[in-house]
């Protein structure tokens, strides 16, 4: 079959998406891309996949939308009027561009189905209502936004309901959240009755749990034990891509010394934003009994970030690839990133998160709840701060168990082969529409969509 992987050209969004192709394309499927132009020769490197570019979404409009946020990362919480700035400016005004640019590759590539990121909204909330082609979410989140009873509010952090009075007063905070965003949604119903649809009747997480297949990188224990979800929504555990190997990172990692703890120590992979973390931990793990090996992320150089001195203990790169490296570490200190989380637990390393923006507030709580790490505030995050949660990680060995215990059941999951295997049982599938195709009466001018082959 043909599948097309649609995606910001963000690197939390691309590797994931990436691990799934590269699955599907091993069972002989062919895999193209529609990204951003920042993300083309990744992908294509990956797996020689075709790409097709953004061209009528203003790529840089989105980045800044996006790091926008993250310059207030420290924190600790999401801005609500930032978010939502940003949700209209990123996620709502660029539908028309993506399905300008997505007519023409529907004609040419003809895919058998769509797999979506799900912070893509032109082929969730328009494509899966006029086109034949189904749509699936693939998601970058530990857990669906789909909304139940099960679930505390996303993007706050909140503990997961234990009780009816909790699961109530969530329901009023999902309540308020709806209100809030209903001239988002408004601007939603608008674009969709551009192209023949009718309005939503919900929020768009809702909406999403209505689509055929939705597909999140995690395990159900990691999601609360979650049972109040639609049949389309499947578990299918880590769908992490790394780089191939660099040989002078591998010998630079075998320069250090194995007989002391190593602590791994990562910011976010995007660009903006204080490297608050990384200058806690330049400062307060200096001159302690373990390893300290930071990352700063491929777009930023250590050398001009202004870290203060770097003591012999703290070893400082761009980049190490995580199937390399965190096996041999005994804590992990992350700002709280799906992909980070996951390979940490995979690797049986507790953590240490220092959550700032869009889910990682989510992902630390996910963390605590399952016993594998300790959450620690932004605002908090001092060198002294640091240096105490890292010894209290290091010194539990029931936390590190536990780690170990979710990492074996994450190991246990089908990962990105089930991931293809679910999009294959999608095509083979016959589905009903969703909404309303164009007729010929509408104007000329509205996109023609491209057909199932």
């Amino acid at each position: 079959m043909r599948v097309l992987i649609t995606c910001w050209p963000f690197t939390g969004h691309v590797h994931g998406q990436l691990s799934v192709a590269t699955a599907l394309a091993a069972r002989g499927h062919e895999v193209a891309f529609y990204t951003g132009v920042a993300a083309q020769k990744t992908v294509a490197d990956a797996g020689a996949f075709r790409v097709f570019p953004m061209r009528a979404v203003d790529e840089p409009a989105a980045a800044r939308s996006v790091e926008t946020l993250e310059l207030g990362r420290q924190s600790g919480h999401n801005d609500v009027r930032g978010l939502r700035r940003a949700f209209r400016e990123w996620l709502v005004e660029t539908i028309p561009g993506q399905i300008t640019d997505l007519q023409p590759i529907l004609d040419e590539f003809a895919p058998d189905v769509i797999a979506c990121d799900m912070s893509m909204w032109g082929p969730q909330l328009v494509l899966s209502g006029t086109s034949p082609v189904p749509v699936a979410v693939s998601s970058t989140f530990l857990g669906p936004l789909v909304p139940g009873r099960d679930a505390p509010p996303a993007g706050v952090g909140f503990p997961p309901p234990h009780g009816p009075a909790a699961r109530l007063a969530y329901a009023g905070v999902l309540r308020l959240t709806d209100l809030a965003a209903i001239g988002l949604r408004r601007r939603v119903d608008e674009i969709r009755a551009s192209y023949g649809l009718g309005p939503l009747g919900c929020s768009v997480n809702e909406f999403t749990g209505r689509l055929p297949l939705y597909l999140v990188p995690s395990a159900r224990e990691l999601d609360y034990g979650r049972t109040d979800l639609p049949a389309s929504v499947h578990y299918v555990g880590p769908c992490n891509w790394q780089p191939a190997r660099d040989r002078q990172i591998t010998s630079w990692l075998a320069d250090i010394p194995s007989t002391r703890p190593w602590v791994h120590v990562t910011e976010s992979t995007l660009r903006a934003g204080d490297p608050f973390l990384l200058k806690a931990a330049v400062a307060g793990l200096a001159g302690q009994p373990y390893e300290v090996i930071a990352t700063t992320g491929q777009h930023r150089n250590p050398e001009t970030m202004g870290l203060g001195p770097i003591a012999s203990n703290v070893h400082l790169a761009q980049w190490v690839n995580h199937e390399e490296l965190l096996p041999r570490c005994s804590v992990v200190v992350t700002t709280g990133g799906a992909a980070t989380i996951t390979a940490a637990l995979l690797a049986g390393a507790p953590m240490v998160v220092v959550p700032t923006t869009w889910d990682k507030p989510d992902n630390a709580r996910r963390v605590v709840e399952a016993g594998a790490g300790v959450r620690l505030s932004p605002r908090k995050c001092t060198p002294e701060g640091l240096q105490d949660a890292v010894q209290r990680v290091l010194q539990d060995t029931v936390m590190r168990q536990r780690a170990r215990d979710m990492g074996a059941r994450l190991a246990s999951a089908p990962g990105p082969n089930g991931a293809a295997e679910l999009l294959e049982r999608l095509v083979e599938t016959p589905r009903p529409a969703m909404g309303v195709v164009p007729s010929a009466r509408q104007n000329a001018s509205q996109p023609r969509m491209g057909s199932q082959r």
